[in-house]
C-alpha cells in the first residue's frame, strides 16, 4: 500500500467503490427475474395469515392462524379491495377473534366451513356487495403448554 495515497477517507472510499461495482449487476439481475406468482389467475388476491390466540380458562393455549386468499373476478371490485384492505383485514382479524374465543376448542379441530362462511359474511358486508370469493388456503392451530 505504498503508492495509495495514507488519507482515511481513501482508504473507505476504494472498497466501498469495489463493493458497489461488484453489486450492480446483481441488482440487474433481480429486476429482470419474473415475479413469483402463487396462480396465473389475475383475480386471485392472496393476503397474509391470521392469528387470533385459543383461550382455555383464561389462559392462552395456543394460536389459530387462517390463511385466505380473495378471489375477485370483477377488475373494479378487486381495486376497491386493494383499496380498502387495512380495513377487511382488521374485520377478518377481529372476527376470527371473537371466532376463537366463542368456538375454538384446544382439544378438538375448529370447524373449517365455519372459518369459510364467517370470513365470507365478513367480506360481502365490508365490500356492501357480493363478488369477492373467499378461498381457505390454510387453517391450523399451534399449542402451547
Amino acid at each position: 500500500m505504498t503508492g495509495l495515497p495514507k488519507r482515511p477517507l481513501f482508504r473507505l472510499a476504494l472498497p466501498l467503490l469495489f463493493a458497489c461495482c461488484t453489486g450492480l449487476p446483481a441488482f440487474a439481475d433481480e429486476a429482470s427475474r419474473p415475479q413469483h406468482r402463487i396462480t396465473q389467475s389475475d383475480s386471485y388476491t392472496m393476503l397474509e395469515p391470521i392469528y387470533a390466540t385459543i383461550v382455555e380458562n383464561g389462559s392462552p393455549r395456543g394460536l389459530l392462524m387462517v390463511a385466505i386468499g380473495l378471489d375477485i373476478p370483477d377488475g373494479a371490485l378487486r381495486g376497491r379491495v386493494m383499496r380498502i384492505l387495512p380495513l377487511l383485514r382488521d374485520a377478518y382479524v377481529r372476527n376470527m377473534v371473537a371466532f376463537s374465543a366463542a368456538a375454538v376448542r384446544p382439544w378438538q379441530q375448529p370447524d373449517v366451513t365455519m372459518i369459510a362462511q364467517r370470513l365470507q359474511t365478513v367480506t360481502d358486508r365490508e365490500l356492501e356487495k357480493k363478488g369477492a370469493r373467499v378461498l381457505l388456503a390454510q387453517v391450523a392451530i399451534r399449542m402451547t403448554r
